[in-house]
């Protein structure tokens, strides 16, 4: 890379900005007036570009479409009462899409790239990101062959793009999940640590099945016995059970989440007893039955921190302890926000400014 990317910047000249109700932001629907986009071909990446949001034109027989060969993030910017804007860890995100690339054959994003179409694209739309409390830009950095052709191999060609929207709570409540002991999420020795298109799309319609019976998410377990707890289908999943936090620990079928790095960096600060291992369906299940489940969540990036009100198991509804009186993940989600918005201290390093 040289000393600047030398991004070409084409303003959009119909800004939608005046048309959204910022009190009122549904997940996903609404996209701001600029994205990034740059080209991997003979071996470099080129082209860096700031346009106006619009479709894209892709060869119909891109791998992307066919295979799946696609990586994505997403990551969150947040404005503090200074006006400014503060993304947080997207450090983590470069680390972990780098590794996803690696395991599906693309070429890795290199720092400066990354930084500097992230910096620059939030600088032109940064009065797209909410003041509103609860509100946030969320920020989706994808990769994906834009090679010509349908043959199986690694492809050569490639487009890294940013896409920003603004965003409210992706769970609007508390969320019901069930145990799936049924379908598969992710098997060892397969994708399932890889942010990729193809393990998102076949997880919709067991999901969709559990919705059908009042469920909002599923908690995915081991692919092989379906006896071990993994995550849900949005986040990562934790528990204060008998007092101790407790979440599955990582391994290639399970997605390292950077909010589930966040949380328990928190709780090891705070003196709170920790533990990653393996947690059985049984325990779970056992311990919601005598009471012993204090507190259920899933941590993400789009969910943030997302309380489990309810855990269904072979037909079977375990009710959980009142939402309101969840002292940790109440304690854990109000730091995060501080951090996020820039009210507090950022001791760990995790905000970056843009």
């Amino acid at each position: 890379m040289v000393e600047t990317l030398n991004i070409t910047i084409n303003k959009n000249p119909n800004s939608k900005l005046d048309q959204v109700d910022f009190d009122n932001i549904q997940f996903g629907k609404i996209y701001t007036d600029h994205l990034f986009v740059a080209e991997f071909k003979n071996g470099e990446w080129d082209n860096f570009q700031i346009n106006p949001y619009d479709d894209l034109r892709i060869s119909p027989a891109s791998p992307s479409i066919h295979y799946g060969i696609s990586i994505f993030e997403g990551l969150k910017a947040y404005k503090n009462d200074k006006g400014e804007v503060l993304v947080f860890r997207p450090d983590k995100n470069l680390e972990r899409m780098n590794i996803s690339a690696e395991r599906m054959c693309m070429p890795l994003i290199p720092e400066q790239l990354y930084y500097e179409a992230l910096d620059t694209l939030l600088g032109i739309d940064s009065d797209w990101v909410p003041s509103q409390v609860g509100s946030s830009l969320y920020v989706r950095p994808f990769l994906f062959s834009d090679d010509d052709f349908i043959g199986i191999r690694p492809s050569q060609d490639f487009r890294f793009m940013i896409i920003t929207c603004p965003v409210g709570a992706y769970y609007s409540k508390p969320v019901k999940v069930n145990i799936e002991d049924h379908f598969v999420r992710a098997i060892e020795g397969g994708s399932g640590f890889c942010k990729t298109g193809c393990n998102y799309g076949p997880a919709i319609y067991p999901a969709k099945l559990a919705q059908e019976k009042g469920y909002d998410q599923l908690i995915w377990t081991d692919g092989k016995d379906h006896k071990y707890i993994e995550e849900s289908g949005t986040m990562n999943i934790m528990f204060i059970m008998d007092g101790k936090l407790v979440t599955p620990a990582l391994g290639d079928t399970i997605l390292n989440g950077i909010t589930r790095d966040s949380v328990l960096t928190l709780a090891r600060d705070w003196g709170v007893e920790v533990e990653e291992r393996k947690i059985e369906v049984d325990e779970v299940v056992t311990a919601a039955k005598e009471g012993r489940i204090q507190e259920a969540f899933g941590a993400g990036t789009a969910a943030t921190i997302a309380q489990i009100e309810l855990i269904g198991h072979n037909g079977t509804d375990y009710k959980l302890p009142a939402v309101e009186d969840r002292e940790f993940s109440h304690k854990v989600l109000k730091e995060l926000d501080d951090i996020k918005y820039g009210r507090i201290e950022d001791k760990f390093g995790w905000i970056h400014k843009v």
